[in-house]
């Protein structure tokens, strides 16, 4: 239904992009006289909330080392929301010539725009794990961060993605009576701008164009039929060449270009533009490729 197989690996490339963002977090450990005695590094992994709270409830008494049970972090990607007020025109395409054959384009219609929707859970035994954790990630969104992600390696597209911090919300989960503390819990709620791109698609380079221009006139009261236009020969042509110098210079005259076709589509080509005049009444067959 929708033509050949692709896969971009876009979506995982987003995951990976989210997920870096936050993998050099540090918690430092300081003595009642402020020295800095020890620094946790603190391990990101991906997976829903209730996965990491389970873990918790694996040393009740929370007697393992910090470093191993707590802090950590996780995130989840959530939701896909399509955002329509980003779509671009989607006949415009982004094209590469071919690292095989020069002669050949591969390009990729315009993408389609969709909100990501992300959750990163910070997990700490103390109200300032959290807090060295929370001021290492908000002062970099004023909303948003933005990161370039090769999202087709295909045809070397990069774009810049936009990451922005909706909302942060804290939450101190407990078992048992009010004094047993089990941890807090920090949700910092994001959203990716992001982009999908549809299959990578092949064509050759065009090299000339031609244009036939008719005088055209009506037999029936001046009202120009289809039939009108079928038996009426061309009157004029424009023909447009890349123009290229032996010495590799680019050109606009088409005498002094060599063959167009020994242009190549990543030379540094001119544009050539010559006009031809008739009076023959022949029409240029596109099937023969003659004038007949």
């Amino acid at each position: 239904m929708f033509g050949s197989q692709f896969y971009h690996q876009s979506l995982r490339r987003y995951v990976i992009m989210f997920g870096n963002m936050f993998n050099d977090i540090v918690i430092r450990r300081y003595d009642t006289a402020n020295n800095n005695i020890s620094a946790v590094a603190v391990p990101l992994a991906y997976g829903p909330k209730e996965k990491f709270l389970i873990r918790t409830t694996q040393d009740p008494d929370l007697t393992q080392p910090v470093a191993i049970q707590l802090p950590r972090m996780a995130f989840e990607m959530t939701t896909l929301n399509y955002d329509g007020q980003r779509r671009l025109v989607g006949s415009n395409r982004n094209v590469k010539v071919t690292t095989t054959d020069e002669d050949k384009l591969d390009y990729n219609y315009m993408p389609v725009p969709y909100d990501l929707q992300f959750n990163l859970y910070a997990y700490v035994r103390n109200a300032d794990d959290g807090a060295q954790i929370l001021e290492q990630i908000v002062p970099y969104f004023g909303p948003e961060w933005t990161n370039s992600v090769h999202v087709v390696p295909k045809t070397s597209i990069t774009i810049d993605v936009p990451t922005i911090l909706n909302t942060v919300s804290i939450e101190d989960t407990y078992e048992g009576d009010f004094n047993t503390r089990r941890a807090l819990i920090y949700t910092f709620d994001f959203t990716v701008k992001a982009y999908f791109y549809g299959p990578t698609r092949r064509q050759g380079v065009i090299k000339r164009t031609q244009i036939d221009f008719g005088i055209v006139t009506g037999n029936n009261y001046n009202k120009i039929t289809l039939e009108d236009i079928a038996r009426t020969g061309r009157s004029s042509r424009i023909v447009i060449t890349p123009g290229l110098l032996a010495n590799g210079s680019p050109t606009t005259n088409s005498a002094a270009s060599i063959s167009y076709n020994q242009i190549e589509a990543t030379d540094d080509y001119g544009f050539c533009a010559n006009t031809f005049f008739y009076t023959d009444g022949k029409k240029y067959n596109p099937v023969t490729g003659s004038d007949q």
